[in-house]
């Protein structure tokens, strides 16, 4: 039975957020840079000399790939043989004026080697990127909608159904330039 105290308490959830990142394999660094959280914060948080706020618990929650109640409960739990992430809870880039919507797909801890990703674009949306590392490679698969891939000046239209395999680590474009949304799937592999 919990004592009065530790219900008043908020949770301590500077070792489940460790236990989190290190079974990601992450450092401080890579955690401050995915969740925009300074590494001094994070290393009071597990160190239990700082409780997050509900939005830096929400950015590392996003940024771990968990629930934020996953990181704020502190009992130990077994894996689960099947994860499910409900809508809210995959991590989204709004593209804001470009017109484009990124859902984060793949688990945060394969970031920078293996990427998925859903992609959205309104009518004349565009998702325009500079080159990636030397060696990455995209893979677009069309579902729905017309899409216009540009690599290095070189143009090619996708209709549904179609995907795209170009080099990532040149300029490159991605754009809508039908009447109605696209949506794509966006695999990007580093090596």
């Amino acid at each position: 039975m919990k004592s009065a105290a530790s219900k008043n308490s908020p949770p301590k959830v500077g070792a489940t957020l460790q236990r989190i990142r290190l079974e990601r394999g992450w450092t401080l660094e890579d955690l401050s840079r995915a969740a925009g959280v300074s590494k001094s914060m994070l290393s009071q948080i597990e160190r239990e000399k700082a409780n997050p706020t509900v939005a830096v618990a929400w950015r590392l929650a996003n940024a771990l790939g968990v629930g934020i109640a996953e990181l704020l409960d502190t009992e130990v739990r077994l894996v689960e043989s099947i994860r499910v992430l409900d809508t809210h809870e995959t991590p989204t880039l709004p593209g804001g004026l470009a017109g484009y919507v990124l859902r984060i797909l793949g688990p945060m801890e394969l970031a920078g080697k293996f990427e998925w990703y859903e992609l959205t674009l309104a009518p004349d949306g565009a998702l325009v990127s500079h080159p990636h590392d030397p060696g990455t490679m995209e893979h677009l698969t069309l579902l729905h909608g017309m899409l216009d891939v540009e690599v290095d000046g070189v143009k090619r239209k996708l209709k549904s159904g179609a995907t795209a395999r170009y080099r990532a680590d040149k300029s490159h474009a991605i754009r809508n330039a039908g009447k109605t949304e696209a949506k794509a799937l966006l695999v990007v592999i580093q090596r």
